[in-house]
């Protein structure tokens, strides 16, 4: 694996740290407090051309790969949670454009998406299905020259603030996951509509709406892929936000781990620095090595799609363990504060809540370990 970026690579990674530390970082608390979506925040990222990473020049991209993508979703959450939140997510409208696209739904959705012009938004997630993705039993009936769609959509991030969703319907309940088909949806459809905005633990100017379609019409070219083709439009989709998930993760991770080393060489006890006593510098070693390999899970995994190789396991590898290492860093993190580290003073805090996210979101922590396994047990079977 070779992680070396070229010169114009790391031109784009020292542009995006200066954004970082002049416009995001010091900024982070009042955009989560805002309790409103960030468009201030997604204008400084159109202006910069972050939004196209890997998609394709022909289509207003930057035809670069996923590797520098993700390494840039890893710097902007380690900014400011909430935006790196709305880039990941926006990946997940613009991704199947992008691999199963026809040239004329490319021209006509993945330029603005690549420009972030328009914000991308998947719709998979229903009340009864979200781990179980086969679940979904939001029906699509061709009717002429469209397809009818019924059903609701829950937990959709960027949903109602994004003007292009890629939404999983069924065109056939009883075929199952044979029956599920990917569509293109805008903003403004007939009988597409938007319901309530989950009120949640963390992440509060971060919308996660219901999609509601009630005989929503959506033109039979906008099918994605074949009818029938859904279900893997969706794994290939989740494959990737598992990367966007792990690099979100390891990002505010980080975060966590810059203010616990900063908060510790000031903090004094018993006459000294609380960085003098052998506890903290261990759990600060354990930090630093858990994020490191998180992060280097990450890399592989988009390096790995990078290259048009398989990529799901380790990304499932990546998802898992980053997630966990980020419950466990923003703990200690808190932990390392002491008692202020519980008030909203210090950013920690807010991290801690904000961390339960990536162990539930694309595939909990028990689905990437069945993944895992059911993967393991298929190349070593006997």
């Amino acid at each position: 694996m070779d992680f070396r970026f070229s010169e114009d690579e790391q031109m784009i990674i020292d542009a995006v740290q200066e954004l970082c530390d002049e416009e995001l970082k010091p900024n982070a608390k009042e955009t989560d407090e805002k309790g409103e979506y960030p468009w201030d925040k997604v204008q400084l990222l159109r202006d910069m051309d972050l939004f196209g990473i890997p998609a394709a020049e022909e289509y207003s991209g930057l035809g670069m790969g996923f590797l520098l993508w993700g390494v840039v979703g890893e710097m902007l959450s380690t900014a400011c949670t909430t935006t790196g939140a709305v880039y990941g997510a926006h990946m997940l409208g613009e991704y199947p454009i992008m691999v199963f696209g026809t040239p004329e739904q490319k021209e006509k959705y993945l330029t603005p998406l690549a420009t972030g012009e328009s914000i991308g938004a998947f719709g998979l997630t229903e009340p009864n299905a979200g781990s179980d993705a086969g679940a979904v039993t939001t029906k699509a009936e061709l009717r002429g020259d469209k397809y009818i769609l019924n059903g609701t959509k829950v937990f959709i991030t960027n949903g109602g603030d994004a003007e292009i969703y890629v939404v999983i319907a069924n065109i056939d309940l009883s075929k199952g996951t044979r029956g599920l088909t990917a569509f293109i949806v805008e903003k403004g459809m007939p009988g597409f509509e938007f319901g309530k905005d989950e009120e949640k633990m963390a992440y509060g100017s971060l919308s996660n709406r219901e999609l509601v379609f009630i005989d929503a019409e959506v033109p039979v070219e906008n099918v994605l892929h074949k009818p029938g083709r859904g279900f893997r439009v969706a794994l290939d989709t989740l494959g990737v936000g598992r990367i966007g998930m792990a690099v979100g993760a390891v990002g505010l991770a980080q975060a966590a781990f810059n203010a616990a080393i900063e908060y510790v060489q000031v903090r004094e006890q018993f006459g000294q620095k609380i960085m003098e006593f052998q506890a903290v510098r261990h759990a600060l070693a354990d930090m630093a090595t858990e994020i490191e390999a998180a992060r280097m899970l990450s890399w592989q995994a988009s390096w790995l799609k990078d290259q048009g190789e398989s990529f799901e396991k380790v990304a499932a590898f990546a998802k898992v363990y980053g997630s966990e290492v980020c419950a466990r860093v923003t703990n200690k993190a808190v932990q390392l504060h002491g008692g202020v580290g519980y008030t909203r003073e210090f950013p920690v805090e807010r991290y801690m809540r904000e961390s339960k996210l990536f162990e539930i979101v694309e595939g909990t922590s028990e689905i990437q370990r069945d993944i895992i396994a059911i993967r393991l047990l298929k190349e070593n079977r006997i």
